[in-house]
């Protein structure tokens, strides 16, 4: 596949509608529909997939990308590896195109101009074009970068993360579910960051059980990095959809964190033991990130894996003076989404009410 002429190598989340899901990748295209439909979401922009393929056709290295990836046997690890980080110094090797190199610069431009910023820090982070599909997630397969400030630092992480498209995970992933190699194409996400001072992840569901009545949240210092990764045991808290109050909350001993080092690099950073064992989240912040989680799920008619952030230059600002959270991330839930939901036909007038107050009948389908 060939980028077409005049294609949009770049879209702002909150002006993507125009931009088909396919160009945007779907953690792009889910940052962009959640700035649209009001959600408080970090402005940025996408690197659309014509931004991928128009560095790839001016690089001339489609032809030797297809060769090394021909024949791709998913049971030779050896082989696999040796051929996907083939690809990735392909990639590495890309010119950027100068008409892409100074869409971004100018899109770095504007967003230091809304934030206030002269060299404002962005999280780039990857969007492949089969991300967040209905029948499989990617999450965490490829690269994110954070902290990082200038245009230059901007297209030297773009590039990171093109090649990210083809690691190790990445490739024998796809190969596993059948999806072709040379048929994906990678965007990426530009987004002022937040400083969090605690973050995480919320289902709107228990993973446990699948019970779609609670909103599960996991949360810890910091980024979240750790969360997502497994490398910190979170907190765990378990929300009420109806009646909005916490039933479960589990705090764990969380030795350490990732956090914003002087020198701007994000860092693990042992934790004192008073802090370690503190809750991440108060309550007020427990209730606002299931609002929120909820709120998403509302909007895309299915449950939702969000990632969420407390902004910790921006605390007690939020709407009507509480927590300010912000959404980072919202997809579809993958595991229990997939399996039957058995809907009660008992005579308890009040589990019906409940059931359809947690699940309504009109939501859209994803």
């Amino acid at each position: 596949m060939t980028a077409p002429p005049r294609a949009a190598l770049l879209a702002w989340f909150d002006d993507s509608a125009g931009a088909d899901r396919a160009c945007l990748g779907g953690k792009s295209a889910s940052l962009g529909e959640m700035a649209r439909a009001g959600l408080p979401v970090p402005p940025g922009f996408a690197l659309t997939a014509h931004a991928f393929l128009a560095a790839r056709d001016a690089s001339g290295t489609a032809g030797a990308i297809a060769a090394a990836l021909d024949g791709l046997d998913p049971g030779d690890q050896a082989g696999l590896s040796r051929r996907a980080a083939a690809v990735r110094e392909l990639i590495a090797s890309w010119p950027v195109p100068p008409d892409l190199a100074a869409a971004v610069a100018a899109a770095y431009r504007e967003l230091c101009a809304r934030s206030g910023h002269g060299r404002v820090a962005v999280a780039v982070r990857s969007s492949a074009t089969c991300e967040d599909s209905p029948d499989a997630s990617f999450a965490g397969e490829h690269d994110s970068y954070l902290w990082v400030r200038g245009a230059d630092d901007v297209l030297a992480a773009v590039r990171r993360c093109w090649a990210s498209l083809f690691t190790d995970r990445a490739v024998a992933y796809r190969a596993q579910l059948g999806y072709p190699q040379d048929g994906t194409q990678m965007c990426v996400a530009v987004q002022q960051m937040v400083r969090p001072r605690s973050a995480g992840v919320a289902f709107t569901l228990n993973p446990g059980n699948g019970d779609r009545s609670a909103v599960a949240i996991d949360s810890a210092w910091g980024f979240g990095e750790g969360v997502v990764s497994g490398e910190v045991t979170p907190d765990n808290f378990l929300v009420d959809k109806v009646l909005g109050v916490i039933t479960q909350r589990t705090v764990s001993a969380k030795r350490h964190a990732w956090l914003l080092a002087d020198d701007d690099q994000v860092r693990r950073v042992e934790l004192d033991a008073g802090l370690a064992a503190a809750p991440s989240l108060t309550d007020v912040e427990i209730v606002a990130v299931a609002r929120l989680a909820r709120a998403a799920e509302r909007h895309y008619g299915c449950p939702q894996d969000v990632e969420w952030a407390v902004d910790g230059d921006r605390e007690d600002s939020g709407q009507g003076g509480g927590p300010h959270v912000v959404l980072l991330q919202s997809r579809p839930e993958t595991v229990w989404s997939k399996k039957k939901v058995t809907v009660s036909t008992g005579l308890d007038p009040m589990a019906s009410i409940v059931a359809t107050l947690s699940s309504p009948l009109h939501a859209r389908k994803p």
